[in-house]
């Protein structure tokens, strides 16, 4: 064997998910909506005119292997850091080392800078000035919104690009890649993997390339060869090395009993919408799915006639994460039981169609003159903000039109007779509202 090969023992020792990530485009999974033939993002990374750019998703859809992508294309220089780990000490070199490289061989630098949004304040202040005067290219990667967890002046100067979960059949693809790949996957093996294992780890996964990797390599190394040497890997094989086990119904019946739970959920039946959620469970489903559409519950059918129903629902997602399972099923069930018997009303989701609606087909930016933000403006504009009336000065609230001319009159929230929204009526009477 070459001493340089690209199996030795170095390069086999990294996890499955390391070795088979993409260095080209064409080997990119998922994430069509940005880098698809003819997209920006595809069209500067090819051109090697990429600037500075957040990428922002959840964990294991591709935005390190993106960057790394981009680092075995570009002509440019490329350092790597993570915000958890370094300090500014580390920025400040990074900087120093892109300034030599443009100064002395005339070559761009990028900084992919995983976790970004750790970044404390000083650390982004002490990368910005390089930022702006194009010494580095940033290229951050995260999992929380940028727009909430970063420093505003570092956003404000990257493009943001959002990545989604990668789907199913986006998953399947890539693990079947990896059984096939003899260069840096699992083609060296002898394998024989059922593709309801490989549907029951790409499902499981949720989204997660780099766990369903971890999964799959878990489940051909740990199976154990045949007499003919081949590893034969079975549903039950796969359910044991991604820790859940397949749901004990067909998709249809499944998408049936949820359906069930969320109708009962606004049938205010509790018996019925415990019974569907366990059976859900029970079956294999993800308890955190069947949290979330309690949450989604809590707001769209009972909303304001009972406000602490989504309260409730939230808390209980939060202590099941904390608690985890079986003991996050009382939280769980305790919730389910209170958005069944609490008041029920729509109202919260008929105003946000309207004002989607009117957001969408009636954008009217003529929004009244003393609710405009003229701190520095003309003093013809500023005499228009000292009309604005200060609701606190009128004992909290004063009329005052706040829609623009077009839509003065549109009325998007309009409270039941149910619950909490029999006191928002009583409050709107008082105040003259309608």
């Amino acid at each position: 064997m070459d001493l340089f090969d690209f199996n030795d023992n170095e390069e086999r020792a990294k996890p499955l998910a390391e070795r088979m990530r993409a260095s080209t485009l064409d080997g990119f999974v998922g994430q069509k909506h940005i880098v698809a033939e003819g997209s920006l993002l595809r069209r500067a990374i090819s051109l090697d005119r990429l600037g500075s750019c957040i990428f922002w998703g959840p964990p294991g859809c591709g935005k390190t292997t993106l960057a790394n992508v981009i680092a075995a294309q570009t002509n440019a220089a490329f350092i790597k850091l993570n915000a958890v780990s370094s300090g500014v000490a580390d920025v400040k070199k990074a900087v120093e080392q892109a300034r030599d490289n443009l100064k002395l061989y005339g070559k761009r630098t990028y900084l992919l800078l995983d976790e970004c949004h750790r970044f404390s304040k000083t650390q982004s202040d002490s990368l910005l000035p390089a930022i702006e005067q194009g010494t580095i290219l940033f290229i951050g990667s995260t999992t929380e919104n940028p727009y909430a967890s970063m420093t505003p002046a570092i956003v404000s100067r990257c493009r943001v690009f959002e990545f989604l979960p990668l789907t199913t059949e986006d998953v399947k693809e890539a693990l079947k890649r990896a059984l096939k790949d003899k260069r840096k996957g699992l083609g060296s093996y002898d394998t024989d993997v059922a593709e309801e294992a490989i549907a029951h780890i790409a499902v499981t996964a949720n989204g997660d390339l780099r766990t369903a990797y971890n999964a799959l390599e878990l489940a051909v190394l740990t199976t154990p060869p045949d007499a003919n040497g081949k590893i034969t890997v079975t549903l039950a094989d796969a359910e044991q090395s991604i820790q859940r086990k397949a749901l004990s119904y067909n998709e249809d019946l499944y998408y049936d009993i949820l359906s069930a739970f969320c109708k009962s959920l606004r049938g205010s039946d509790s018996n019925a919408a415990l019974y569907y959620a366990m059976r859900l469970i029970e079956g294999g489903c993800d308890p955190l799915l069947v949290l979330r559409r309690l949450i989604a519950h809590s707001a769209e059918d009972v909303g304001m006639a009972d406000p602490n129903a989504l309260v409730v629902a939230v808390s209980a997602l939060t202590a099941f994460k904390n608690m985890g399972y079986p003991e996050g099923l009382i939280p769980l069930t305790e919730a389910i039981i209170y958005v069944c018997e609490a008041e029920k009303s729509n109202s919260v989701i008929q105003a946000m169609n309207a004002a989607r609606q009117d957001a969408v087909s009636n954008k009217d930016d003529d929004i009244p003159k003393y609710l405009r933000d003229n701190s520095f403006g003309s003093k013809e504009a500023k005499a228009e903000s000292a009309k604005y009336l200060y609701p606190h000065e009128f004992g909290g609230w004063v009329e005052q039109q706040y829609l623009p001319d077009s839509l003065k009159n549109r009325v998007y929230y309009k409270p039941s007779d149910y619950g909490f929204e029999q006191e928002v009526k009583k409050t709107r009477k008082r105040k003259g509202k309608s």
